[in-house]
């Protein structure tokens, strides 16, 4: 059974998608109508695109990150637990 903590809504979920959505419109709107000359408005765009993707990438990396550490306190803690019930059944016996 899959219980996912800290799941976001729906209504969450799309209201990040708009206002992406809105912010890079906005920016490349106003790299475009800009007055300054074609090689200054294609760094800023270029700078632009790699800030963009560079975010994306670092809250996938902070994520993964995140999900290996649950993952590895999940699998310790079973560790200890069956660590545990063997030998408090062994106490008991002896």
């Amino acid at each position: 059974m899959n219980i996912y903590e800290n799941s976001n809504s729906a209504a969450f979920y799309n209201m990040s998608w708009i206002s992406f959505a809105i912010s890079m419109g906005g920016m490349i709107a106003g790299i475009l109508y800009l007055q300054s000359e074609i090689a200054i408005k294609g760094f800023l765009f270029m700078g632009y695109l790699f800030t963009v993707t560079s975010c994306f990438t670092l809250s996938k990396v902070i994520r993964d990150k995140h999900e290996s550490e649950r993952f590895i306190t999940k699998m310790e803690k079973a560790k200890t637990e069956k660590f545990m019930a063997d030998n408090v059944e062994n106490m008991v016996k002896g």
